[in-house]
């Protein structure tokens, strides 16, 4: 088969650089081109050294202003183009005669909800493009696998929500909690913060600290309660509360509910719910339901595109704790993308990204 032709905007931030790593070596895949703001007409490999020899191509402008005027013409060059870009930017570029030349996945959340009235609200800016959000396919693969090969434009989930709905959901959908107790604390590295030069990031703002961001308030609330809703078929609220924590990848997401009580009184065991697990995510690739009395490390999905997921019974307070890691940067961002890509163009979901962790 011919080759995907891709092209990237915003592949000098940490979510479209990564991208280009892995599609630097995908077997299926020629980058045509590049784009960056911030270094046009510079070789990207001056710019990330791991880069060097294995993608020598130089960047392209790719102002917003200036991608509305040129992004037909870029899209004649390429069959699928990922947007790695802040909110708002994709959704300025997608016309109808665009979705007809290329595939688009969009890294942001533009196309992630559904609600205009909601992306909105907790975004503080307007959507350009309302009218293509019932088309767009929320491209968590575990979940939408039956959506995405026929997407026009693939709305890649966020880094926290890829984490956040994996480890609850099959829960959510089999009735198994009470999902209005649903509490989620989540850990991440400092490169979910992007690229981007903050005092709040500097080396010794982070190091030796942790703390919690956006609470009650965070972006990804709204996007994790939606996805959990469509699962058991009502509104779901949540508390989610992530937290910064000095290291440069990874989520850890730990998760609680109450569970929902048999007529008699007794809990649902904790093979039970495993079994639970077993049947929603038992064929997936990329999703490994540890052992028991096994619990998820941020270091051994590192690098990855694998979800590590445990679970703990408490009979002490009639709870499930949920546990699950992925790496921010690969299955929730860059490597997620490019299994969204793979089945879009009819290839096996692993190619190019069905490495281990890098250990140690």
């Amino acid at each position: 088969m011919n080759k995907i032709r891709a092209g990237i905007i915003g592949a000098t931030g940490y979510a479209g650089a990564e991208i280009l790593r892995i599609l630097a070596v995908h077997p299926q895949v020629e980058v045509k081109w590049i784009g960056s703001r911030s270094y046009a007409d510079q070789q990207v490999s001056s710019i990330y050294g791991n880069l060097f020899h294995v993608a020598d191509l130089s960047l392209i402008n790719d102002d917003t202003e200036l991608m509305k005027k040129e992004i037909l013409k870029l899209a004649d060059e390429v069959d699928v183009i990922f947007t790695a870009t802040p909110q708002g930017a994709c959704a300025g570029l997608v016309s109808e005669e665009l979705l007809e030349k290329v595939k688009i996945i969009d890294m942001s959340a533009d196309f992630r909800l559904k609600d205009v009235g909601v992306y909105e609200k907790w975004y503080k800016i307007p959507h350009a493009s309302p009218e293509f959000l019932p088309e767009a396919v929320y491209g968590l693969v575990e979940i939408n696998r039956e959506k995405i090969p026929s997407a026009r434009i693939l709305a890649n989930p966020g880094c926290y929500t890829t984490c956040s709905i994996l480890t609850a959901y099959p829960l959510v959908e089999a009735g198994l909690i009470d999902t209005d107790t649903l509490i989620v604390d989540a850990l991440s590295g400092v490169s979910g913060a992007g690229r981007g030069a903050k005092v709040a990031n500097l080396y010794c703002e982070v190091n030796e600290s942790a703390k919690p961001y956006g609470v009650a308030n965070h972006r990804h609330t709204p996007e994790i309660e939606e996805q959990l809703s469509y699962a058991c078929g009502h509104p779901v609220t949540i508390n989610f509360t992530p937290h910064l924590v000095p290291m440069n990848r990874g989520i850890l997401a730990t998760e609680y509910a109450s569970l929902i009580r048999r007529p008699d009184g007794s809990l649902p065991s904790e093979e039970e719910l495993r079994a639970v697990y077993e049947k929603r995510y038992g064929r997936e690739k990329f999703i490994r339901l540890l052992p028991p009395g096994h619990y998820p490390e941020t270091r051994f999905v590192e690098g990855s595109n694998y979800v590590d997921i445990g679970l703990k019974v408490d009979e002490r307070t009639g709870r499930v704790i949920m546990m699950g890691a992925i790496d921010n940067m690969g299955k929730g961002s860059a490597s997620q993308a490019v299994q969204n890509m793979n089945l879009m163009f009819g290839l096996p979901e692993d190619t190019a990204i069905g490495l281990p962790a890098m250990m140690p």
